[in-house]
Order: structure tokens, then sequence, then C-alpha cells
């Protein structure tokens, strides 16, 4: 395992610039968290994550991930100088979103151009490619929407000195029904993404499980219930060969950040 300085448990959110971003960063750092993955779709820009660092002491961001088709390497390595100046270890520089017909070889030809240290940058990796990129040009992988037996496979692929830091919905609702319908609601639409539907078949996953979104697939890819059943579930991640859970807590609304499951859940997962 990495000595990556996370801890076990972080947080994976969407914050922008806006009061109500910077109180949520600022909650979670009172509460505990070591680090924030900051989504990159919800991400307005790079100043973001400088305003939100300069509004908290301590607690880390990743940016997970910055799309190397919208952000260039020169502006990503600027970001990356300034913040390292400023507030030295607070800031890693998630990358991914190499979209298009060569997505290795675009994200390769990135790496070789963006001034990031290779133990401060980490990849949005699913497949066994990237993984393998992953281990071989970054600190490590920060995969989504996968199961605690694809952190086996993925920790096989990167060695055992690398960092596997996934993502994973959480919904905090014991009431099995309810929790289920708001994961798959949010599944759901990344069953329409190719990358997401091969990564889901290399796991096992059926064309019918992806249509029909059963309770078994439902469980593997979203953690519900009590605290201490979430923390469970979660924990499986890590005995199989993850060193970081980014809790991705979905509620079934859009808007809020969601500071009070990230209370619920602090004194059971960060105890």
């Amino acid at each position: 395992m990495t000595n990556h300085q996370f801890g076990p448990f972080g947080i994976t959110t969407g914050l922008d610039s806006t009061s109500e971003s910077i109180s949520a960063a600022q909650a979670a750092e009172e509460l505990g968290y070591p680090v924030v993955w900051l989504s990159g779709g919800p991400l307005p820009g790079l100043q973001t994550i400088a305003d939100l660092i300069e509004a908290t002491a301590t607690i880390k961001y990743v940016s997970g991930i910055l799309a190397v088709v919208k952000y260039s390497a020169a502006e990503v390595s600027a970001a990356y100088a300034s913040l390292e100046a400023t507030a030295p270890g607070r800031f890693t520089a998630g990358l991914g979103g190499a979209h298009g017909p060569r997505p290795l070889a675009t994200l390769n030809a990135y790496l070789d151009e963006v001034d990031v240290p290779v133990e401060r940058r980490v990849l949005a990796a699913l497949g066994p490619r990237m993984l393998k990129l992953a281990a071989e040009r970054s600190a490590g992988a920060y995969p989504f929407l996968t199961s605690a037996a694809y952190a086996a496979e993925a920790r096989k692929v990167l060695g055992p000195d690398k960092l596997l830091a996934v993502s994973h919905l959480v919904v905090v609702e014991p009431d099995a029904d309810r929790a289920r319908a708001i994961a798959r609601n949010t599944i759901s639409f990344f069953t329409n993404i190719p990358g997401y539907v091969a990564s889901l078949k290399r796991q096992g996953f059926t064309d019918h499980d992806l249509t029909d979104l059963p309770n078994h697939m439902i469980d593997a890819l979203a953690a519900w219930g009590t605290p201490a059943d979430i923390k469970s579930k979660l924990t499986e991640h890590l005995a199989a060969g993850a060193d970081h859970v980014a809790v991705n807590v979905i509620t079934g609304e859009t808007g809020p950040q969601p500071v009070g499951q990230w209370r619920t859940l602090a004194p059971v997962l960060l105890s």
C-alpha cells in the first residue's frame, strides 16, 4: 500500500467558488475528512481549486478529474506551481478525459508536457491499459463505479506501490427500496457511456444487468444503509487492495451539498 497521506476515507463532490461550496469544504475539514476529490464536471475552472484551498487550512484537494481535452498542460502546470508555492502539498492533479480515437496516445502526449511531478498526479483509470499507464506515469489510479472485486484486479495491474483510490457511491438511507432507487437513478446515467459500459462488462455485469439494473448490481456499486453498514461495504475495497475510498454521497436531489450526510458518516468512517 502507498503512503499517500489521504487516510482510508475522503469525500468526492462537485464544488465551485460559491459561498455554499466554500462552506461545504470548510465543514468537511472541520469534520476531519483529510481530502476532497473535486468532481471534474461541476468544476467551473482551476481558480476554484485556489479559492477552496485559500478558504481552508489543511484539507487536501485532488481534481477528480481534470479532462485533458478541456485544460491544457500549460494551464495545469501553472496552477500546480502556484498552489505548491502558496499551499505546498495540498493539491494533487487528477487527470483523464482523453476522449477521441486514441485516448492513450492523447494522455501520454499530455503527460509529456504537463509539469506536475509524477508523485503528485493520478489518472482516472478503468481498463487494464489505462491502469498500466497510471502505474507507469503517475502516483496511481482513481476509478469510479467499480466493485470491490475490481480493486483486487486493479491492484494486480498497478503493483504494490501505487495509489489505488476508488470513488464509491453512498446513500445514507436504511430503507432498501429507497436507497436502491436513489442509486439506480445515478447508475443508469453511466450505463449509456461507452467507457463505463466496457468497464461494467469487464467486471462481469451482463447486457441484461445494464438494462435492468438488478439489486445485486446496485449493491455492488453503491453502499447504503446505516453508517456502520456503509463503512462495512466501503471497507471491502480496502480489504481487496484499495488504499483509499472517496465517499460519493448521493441523495436523489441536485444542488445542496450533502453536509448532513458527511456529518452522519464522519464518526464512523473517521474513528
